[in-house]
């Protein structure tokens, strides 16, 4: 039975927001999450066989950086141009294309025959995950029951860990195994291979009922609604409402404090992952003169750490609230950072638990920030306003590398420092919304939270922030 909020007037989407978890909700979390474990892999993958690609390819640090770069700019051209794209065209279209765009290209990296080729092949990857970026945590935010979103969101996106986990323990033996010139290759062939069978079972998924309705597809959007939630809605006749457009100017004009909301959680914590990510091939290895073959041990450490981290936030997100999460989080991911910085010259071991940790509380942090911002936007405008904030947190992933790879080859403590100083930014921007007076989206119907309002009617400090 849907249970309505007295609080503000009924919606077409109470069934929605009420709604007990249902199989539906179980089989769109799996499905979501592999998807997403997919593109962790892609990430830890480059990470794990960066070692073999610099020596097949004669790469010194500044080299791999640009390798890493051009992922980092498709990525950030497929956030903001396919979040667009999912506001004007739906969820379901850009999640299934996607996925398929990043398998491909991800397949084919396993026969680039030169470097020219490869960062071409990567940048189309890096694509294709941007995509995923805006697509998925629109759908997985407008898809499950409010009360659970948070901890729905955090699952889907506690596959990352998984993710690297498969993709750390797939390279180890390959890289160990085979040939340097076959091992890497291989590894990118079974990565596009998992990712396409991934996206042929994506289909399934329905499109966002929200959307529907914010387009003016009222009669799809209560036969999903009734799909999803177990009931006929009452609303089926009622007549279609005008599509809503979506553009980054109508964002920025309707939200922009939640808008640099996003923005700076997400530059914030992509600076920080990434460049942690970055300094274990870059500085780690040269520094301690270990062989590539033994980096995936690293992020094998690391990718354990992740998996509990992503399940704190999981359990914390909606008994505590998004404010309290994200906030400790960060804090708690730069104190640990400097913590690694101070024992960095202890040896290989204290680094790999040291890493281990600071990846437990990285990871906590970013699978906290994205319910935060991505429950903040309106229907019609949040695939648009989860790209951008991705977009611009990946300037901060693309610059890491290069900052880290400086800062290392003269101290491998100053390169951590700089690390943690990203996370306590993103700290600092949480209490700053917190005093501003920005809404806490914890329980609340995404209605509420986030009305479809012209700009004109959003004068309030909440629907403002």
């Amino acid at each position: 039975m849907t249970v309505l909020d007295k609080n503000h007037p009924p919606s077409p989407f109470d069934a929605l927001s009420e709604a007990p978890w249902r199989r539906f909700h179980t089989v769109a979390v799996l499905l979501f999450g592999v998807g997403w474990a997919m593109d962790a892999f892609e990430v830890t993958l480059v990470g794990n066989v960066m070692g073999a690609l610099g020596t097949r390819f004669h790469l010194g640090g500044q080299a791999m950086s640009v390798l890493l770069a051009a992922w980092f700019c498709g990525l950030m051209l497929g956030a903001a141009w396919f979040g667009a794209l999912s506001d004007r065209y739906g969820r379901r279209r850009v999640f299934l294309a996607s996925l398929t765009l990043y398998g491909l290209a991800t397949l084919a990296a396993a026969v680039a025959p030169n470097l020219t080729a490869l960062l071409v092949l990567r940048a189309l990857a890096g694509v294709g995950v941007g995509a995923e970026y805006a697509a998925i945590n629109a759908a997985i935010t407008e898809l499950v029951p409010r009360r659970a979103r948070g901890r729905a969101s955090a699952i889907v996106l506690n596959f990352w860990p998984l993710g690297s986990l498969l993709a750390a323990l797939l390279a180890w033996p390959l890289l160990a195994a085979l040939p340097p010139d076959l091992g890497w290759r291989m590894v990118f062939a079974a990565g596009g291979l998992i990712a396409l069978s991934t996206a042929w079972l994506r289909r399934y998924l329905p499109e966002s009922p929200r959307w529907l309705l914010a387009q003016g597809r009222s009669a799809e959007a209560a036969a999903i609604l009734a799909r999803v939630t177990g009931e006929a809605p009452g609303w089926l006749a009622l007549p279609a409402a005008p599509a809503a457009k979506a553009s980054l100017i109508t964002l920025l004009r309707q939200a922009p404090g939640r808008l640099a909301l996003g923005a700076a959680l997400d530059f914030a914590e992509a600076a920080g992952y990434y460049g942690l990510f970055a300094f274990l091939p870059l500085v780690v290895l040269p520094a301690l003169h270990l062989a590539p073959h033994a980096l995936p041990l690293f992020y094998l450490a690391g990718s354990f750490g992740a998996l509990a981290g992503g399940l704190a936030a999981a359990l914390t997100l909606d008994r505590f609230g998004r404010f309290w999460s994200v906030s400790l989080f960060y804090g708690a991911t730069g104190l640990a950072t400097i913590a690694l910085a101070l024992a960095s010259g202890l040896g290989a071991g204290v680094i790999m638990a040291g890493f281990a940790l600071t990846n437990l509380l990285a990871t906590a942090s970013w699978i906290a920030a994205y319910p935060t911002f991505s429950e903040l936007f309106p229907t019609h405008l949040r695939a648009t306003g989860i790209g951008a904030s991705v977009a611009v947190g990946r300037i901060g992933a693309m610059i890491a590398p290069f900052l880290v790879a400086a800062l290392g080859a003269r101290s491998m403590a100053a390169a951590l420092f700089l690390l943690a100083g990203f996370w306590l930014f993103g700290a600092l921007v949480m209490v700053v919304w917190r005093i501003a007076g920005g809404i806490e989206g914890s329980g609340l119907a995404l209605e509420r939270i986030a009305p479809a309002a012209p700009a004109s009617a959003m004068t309030s400090g909440a629907s403002r922030a």
